[in-house]
């Protein structure tokens, strides 16, 4: 499966599962920041499961026509952290991990469900959806986690390394920041760009997100192994 090209007939799935993703995303950023004691996010109405809340309309339709696409960045005061570094750090990696945990709990929430025989008596056109919908769910929300890690500007992976970065380069980074937004989105949205830059990097996700899907399978097991995860 391309992450960033979906075939036509699961984009409703895709939405769906998108904005589940990217709600409980952006939601962990901003309640994780909201308890360290920035009520930045809190205030402008980001503490919230409500897709509408993260929504971005631009990145919607990136999302419809590329099938790769963002939410609403989450505000953030660092300075108003007891421990702007380590606090920093832990606001920027509950994203990605909530993606990781969303994919895990699905799994294991599926795999009760093998286990009590809930899916022995339907037809074999619902497991088929089901099954589509359960692989697409796994693999974006994997996707999102690994590709979020990336250290690059705008991704959570930088704001990461940006803590550990000397001040002098962070702030030469942040002069060039929106530059370097631009110039990550070209490197996404055009392929010979992408195919000699940053392509060989996004290509090890296939193998990262199998290898991972393949332990979720191996850990929450009860039923002998999801009947479901088929890859793509």
């Amino acid at each position: 499966m391309n992450f960033f090209w979906f075939p036509i007939e699961y984009l409703p799935v895709i939405i769906l599962v998108m904005l589940v993703a990217f709600s409980v995303h952006e939601f962990a950023h901003a309640w994780t920041a909201w308890k360290f004691g920035d009520d930045t996010a809190y205030l402008e109405g980001r503490v919230t499961l409500n897709p509408i809340a993260h929504l971005d309309w631009i990145g919607m339709l990136f999302l419809l026509i590329a099938g790769f696409g963002w939410a609403k960045p989450v505000p953030v005061r660092r300075s108003r952290f007891k421990n702007p570094r380590l606090m920093s750090i832990l606001v920027s990696a509950a994203g990605p991990l909530s993606n990781l945990l969303l994919a895990f709990l699905f799994m294991l929430f599926i795999d009760l469900l093998s286990a009590f025989h809930v899916f022995d008596n339907v037809s074999v056109s619902f497991l088929d959806r089901m099954s589509t919908f359960i692989n697409l769910w796994i693999i974006i929300n994997l996707a999102l986690f690994i590709f979020n890690l990336i250290p690059i500007p705008p991704l959570d992976g930088y704001r990461i390394l940006e803590e550990f970065l000397p001040v002098r380069i962070r702030i030469q980074i942040q002069q060039w920041a929106q530059w370097t937004t631009f110039l990550f989105l070209l490197l996404i949205f055009i392929p010979p760009l992408r195919d000699n830059t940053i392509g060989p990097l996004l290509n090890l996700r296939t193998p990262i997100i199998e290898g991972m899907a393949w332990l979720l399978n191996q850990l929450f097991s009860f039923a002998g192994g999801s009947v479901f995860y088929r890859g793509f």
